[in-house]
């Protein structure tokens, strides 16, 4: 054979092997990758082949699917009162993708799940009808929650501290998912992003601010299950005015003519009596205060529900006087309302911490169930003992002290005010808070709540946990519990 046919021969074959090579690559470790890749328009195409899934609350669904025209994307996302469920639902858009509980159950609710197929359509590739969500959520907690919220800019949680579930997740100010659903809303979508109040972010889950006083509930349940006090009627060691180790600061204290001098737990939290509460995190000492707040949730990457919140923050390497400060919930303290919903939710269910969870089961299209999150599953995180004690302190404080907004008549309310100062030397408006949990006697139904009022529009002077906050954790007590 000519020698330079040979060549071309063997160059000509191992072209051919390196195509082989390289298809063989591209089918057997890329193929999955590829397909998934958000770029890749055949996924959005079947994504909106078909109607979607629902989103479902109370056993209607808040979500639909719209017929379109002139466009390869069959279908868009519809949804009935957008705005209200905003913080649940997230949105599901063929320009800007999926997000909350559209984005982690996108393959259940477009019929792409392999859980929706039988082993002949997993391998033909068969697209099924979609599957629905089955939230926890009470569209009467929603509405009272949302409707109380208006145009502030804040959020609250409402949860059943038995069960776990979810009741309520109010953002505000929110937005209309159904504005952003198709390929032609690029407007409403640069609108949303300019917003400086930031329509898209879920403040309930992902917005942590400085709990202020709030936190005072895990600084008392850290003190009595350590032994600091044996009891929330002990006498403290807590002079006033408190200076701070190493500091010519003095902790001041809202009320001056509080009785915060060696006041008790119940007392001090009654008047919000910063004095105690920042000495008793220094005598406790920083470890064993952030010890007590990681086991209500504080310092956890990991929560879901199923969205995954960010992380509320409890910091660590501080002198004794930021621990002190941590103790009022300011210096470097952060919490979402999920979180202080959270602490309010374990103490009403006897020191035991009922998993959080916003969705009930994943059915297919024929209401079979995928999979389901099951009520009750917790974790013990104070004693029975402090729990009551501390509800009992959280009673006194709405029947008796700065949270007398969040009474309901014929109720069980305790809970917590809280004003976070916020920027140097406090010259920003503080936010609101209020913690709370409610009971029915008659009935036996139990809600937890937790409001933050990030801004109002009203002056510092009018800006208190119970003046702003509570009143919204009231409605929304007030709802889950009729």
């Amino acid at each position: 054979m000519n020698k330079t046919i040979r060549r071309a021969a063997v160059f000509s074959l191992l072209l051919v092997l390196a195509l082989l090579v390289r298809a063989t690559w591209v089918q057997a470790y890329e193929a999955k990758a590829l397909a998934n890749n958000e770029h890749n328009q055949r996924n959005v195409i079947a994504r909106y082949a078909q109607p979607l899934g629902g989103i479902v609350v109370a056993g209607s669904e808040v979500t639909g699917s719209k017929r379109t025209k002139g466009s390869n994307l069959a279908y868009k996302r519809t949804y009935t009162d957008g705005a209200l469920y905003a913080a649940v639902t997230g949105y599901s858009s063929q320009a800007f993708g999926a997000t909350q509980l559209e984005g982690i159950y996108s393959g259940v609710l477009d019929g792409t799940d392999n859980r929706l197929k039988n082993p002949v359509d997993v391998l033909t590739g068969k697209q099924q009808q979609p599957g629905d969500v089955v939230t926890t959520i009470d569209p009467a907690v929603q509405k009272a929650g949302f409707t109380a919220l208006g145009d502030t800019k804040g959020a609250a949680v409402a949860m059943d501290p038995k069960t776990g579930e979810i009741l309520g997740m109010v953002s505000t100010p929110s937005y209309d998912p159904s504005a952003i659903s198709s390929t032609t809303d690029g407007g409403a979508w640069s609108e949303l992003l300019a917003d400086k109040d930031q329509p898209l972010l879920n403040r309930a889950l992902r917005q942590p601010l400085a709990p202020g006083s709030t936190f005072k509930l895990v600084v008392a349940a850290a003190a009595l299950e350590d032994g600091l006090y044996d009891s929330a009627d002990e006498k403290t060691e807590s002079p006033d005015p408190y200076r701070l180790p190493g500091s010519t600061r003095a902790l001041e204290n809202e009320n001056p003519s509080a009785p915060c001098e060696n006041a008790t737990i119940r007392t001090a939290l009654q008047f919000s009596c910063n004095n105690v509460f920042g000495k008793m995190a220094v005598d406790l000492g920083q470890e064993k205060v952030r010890a007590t707040a990681e086991r209500f949730g504080f310092n956890d990457a990991e929560q879901d529900v199923p969205v995954r919140a960010t992380a509320s923050l409890y910091p660590s390497g501080m002198d004794e006087a930021g621990t002190a400060l941590t103790g009022i919930g300011q210096f470097d303290v952060t919490a979402t309302p999920l979180q202080m919903s959270m602490v309010s939710a374990a103490l009403a269910n006897d020191g035991v911490l009922a998993t959080p969870h916003m969705v009930s089961k994943v059915v297919d299209a024929d209401g079979d169930t995928l999979e389901s999150h099951g009520d009750g599953d917790g974790r013990r995180i104070v004693s029975s003992s402090t729990a009551e004690q501390l509800r009992s302190a959280m009673v006194t404080v709405v029947e008796e002290g700065t949270g007398s907004n969040a009474r309901i008549s014929g109720a069980e309310v305790g809970g917590k005010t809280g004003t976070a100062q916020r920027g140097e030397n406090n010259s920003k408006t503080p936010y609101a808070w209020f913690t709370s949990y409610g009971k029915d006697p008659n009935t036996g139904k139990e809600v937890a709540v937790a409001v933050v009022v990030e801004d109002s529009g009203a002056a510092r002077s009018e800006v208190s946990g119970n003046g702003l906050a509570a009143p919204i954790a009231q409605k929304m007590m007030k709802a889950a519990l009729d």
